[in-house]
């Protein structure tokens, strides 16, 4: 298989500038921030919600839950995520579709598109990150039974000096942003596979990157104990934490951040190896509220649909499940191992983590487990291989699980199928 392999010049990358004080309003000068002036292309803002897409086959139906319901599940009725679930068919489950192979050592994220475009874009520490075109599976011949290729790597994309240890994608799928052990972050433009930006200003490895819904603003942390706001041009605009961050910073790496999408309160969600979580007003980097609940570091963050629930789980095995409106803790899931990754599915009340174990998939309103999915391949006593990220697809059909054996494993809800 061969790779289209790009390690291009750079395209107007200004030098680091800091500014202003708590209240700075973090903008993007006029026109579009990831290109010159003279370039064609422009960025499509976001969308100001997310369209639902048709679905064909198996209907699936919304129903309001209960107050009494909603009451013994920890939930708060007033919120659109806690009110509405879907109910998926009895029978509906995850199961193995195919198996990509493209990384040559394990992968740290996976990013897929808001649109439901057929490509995802991860990262990985062999240094790179690989562009996937999903729309020519081929069957593999491999040791893994009925395995499918899902999927060709097309372009790789190299620069960082470092594993690449987060990436994720712009609104319109145009660019992607990575976040490496070599303490910056790079924008790429996917259509050249050429680094358009580079961000420096951290001091050591980076270790999360978020875009915010208008792809406006930028977010990173790190193991400097830094979040740090960006506007597009590589600016930094604003550091949370460390000397010059003040004091309502962590006390220890940060290892995930995440912008919330709801537009109404602009918020950060930040998770650390102080064992806490925190989350901050964005409009004025001030701190909302600290969660504190964990027995352990915390590896992973993530942020329900509509911004109201947050997941936090880490070295303790547990997942703590937060009111992000509130700031207040609402229950605990039991993963049973160390959880490295977390994601909330687009479309139905299921929250799955990545464990040391296996991959967990709790329906939130019953808090029962309603699937656990383990490597299909046996795995020696000197051999552990165990999901490191996961990330679905925009329309919630697919699970997409990056692997310590450098793999990414695919899986689709059986009965399901899109409507484009």
């Amino acid at each position: 298989m061969q790779f289209i392999e790009l390690d291009g010049p750079l395209s107007g990358s200004p030098d680091i500038q800091r500014s202003g004080s708590p209240t700075t309003r973090l903008h993007t000068p006029t026109g579009n921030p990831f290109r010159p002036s003279n370039s064609t292309k422009t960025l499509a803002p976001a969308p100001p919600q997310y369209k639902r897409p048709r679905f064909s086959g198996q209907p699936l139906a919304f129903h309001l839950l209960p107050s009494a319901a909603a009451s013994s599940s920890g939930l708060h009725p007033s919120s659109p995520y806690r009110r509405l679930t879907i109910m998926a068919g009895a029978q509906e489950s995850l199961v193995l579709a195919g198996v990509m192979r493209g990384h040559n050592d394990v992968v740290t994220a996976i990013a897929t598109p808001v649109d439901n475009s057929p490509f995802i874009v991860s990262s990985s520490r062999d240094k790179s990150l690989l562009v996937w075109d999903l729309t020519n599976p081929v069957q593999a011949i491999s040791d893994t039974a009925n395995a499918t290729e899902y999927g060709v790597p097309f372009r790789r994309l190299t620069g960082h000096s470092h594993f690449v240890q987060d990436v994720v994608l712009s609104s319109d799928g145009q660019f992607a942003l990575s976040g490496s052990w070599d303490g910056e972050l790079r924008l790429w433009d996917l259509s050249t596979g050429v680094t358009t930006r580079r961000f420096v200003g951290h001091d050591k490895d980076v270790l999360s990157v978020a875009f915010s819904v208008d792809n406006r603003q930028i977010v990173s942390a790190s193991r400097d104990r830094t979040i740090k706001l960006w506007n597009t041009l590589g600016e930094c605009k604003y550091t949370i934490g460390g000397d010059l961050g003040g004091g309502e910073g962590h006390n220890g790496w940060v290892s995930c951040v995440r912008f919330s999408p709801n537009n109404f309160q602009p918020t950060i969600v930040s998770a650390s190896w102080d064992r806490t979580v925190k989350v901050w007003n964005l409009t004025n980097c001030k701190l909302r509220c600290n969660l504190e609940g964990h027995g352990g570091y915390v590896n992973a963050v993530a942020v329900s649909p509509d911004g109201s629930l947050c997941a936090s789980g880490g070295k303790d095995g547990v997942t703590l499940l937060w009111d992000l409106s509130e700031g207040k803790r609402l229950y605990s899931l039991d993963a049973g191992s160390i959880i490295h990754s977390l994601c909330f599915s687009p479309n139905r009340y299921w929250l799955c983590a990545a464990t040391q174990d296996s991959i967990k998939i709790w329906d939130l309103e019953s808090k029962h487990i309603v699937q656990d999915l383990k490597p299909e391949i046996p795995v020696s006593k000197n051999q552990m291989i165990y999901c490191t990220c996961l990330s679905w697809s925009a329309d919630g059909s697919t699970l997409y699980a990056g692997y310590t054996d450098g793999t990414i494993r695919i899986y689709k809800i059986s009965g399901f199928s899109y409507a484009g």
